[in-house]
């Protein structure tokens, strides 16, 4: 991957709706060109979907939360399953520390939210923290494209 791909990127995931010819005006090369390297990002895997970032409270989700869940590493066949299938999940991620697993979710009161949590402690220990504010958005992975740019070598 070099820097025009990481410039692509960059911008795609500032605006995923960024038109062809303004993605290349951008990165100085021609319409066909970006698009075979859009392609090439995504086939490589690079590139894993285009989304919409929505805002939560404009659908009723007033309530935003991370659960942390302990459990058994035996469980898991049988949790990951279970946690996919919640719509309410925003993201679920194995971690390290007391607890195994993170997960995020969104509802629209704390009464759904206490329900989901008394479902999921059949899989073990939980411990829940409601969000307040965010100050810092999801925002996009850093693709080091001024990094690159001062570094002549790269």
């Amino acid at each position: 991957m070099d820097r025009i791909d990481r410039k692509i990127l960059d911008i795609l995931q500032k605006d995923a709706r960024a038109p062809l010819k303004e993605i290349a005006d951008r990165v100085f090369l021609s319409s066909p060109a970006v698009s075979a390297r859009m392609a090439r990002l995504e086939s490589s895997g690079a590139i894993m979907s285009y989304q919409a970032q929505v805002a939560a409270p404009m659908l009723g989700y007033m309530v935003k939360a991370f659960i942390n869940l302990d459990m058994d590493p035996q469980r898991k066949p049988e949790f990951y399953p279970y946690i996919e299938s919640c719509p309410h999940v925003v993201e679920c991620n194995c971690v390290t520390g007391d607890y195994s697993m993170l997960i995020e979710v969104l509802f629209a009161t704390t009464q759904e939210l206490d329900q989901f949590i008394n479902h999921l402690q059949q899989f073990g220990r939980t411990r829940t923290q409601i969000v307040f504010s965010t100050p810092v958005e999801h925002r996009g992975v850093p693709v080091s494209v001024e990094e690159e740019a001062a570094d002549p070598q790269k």
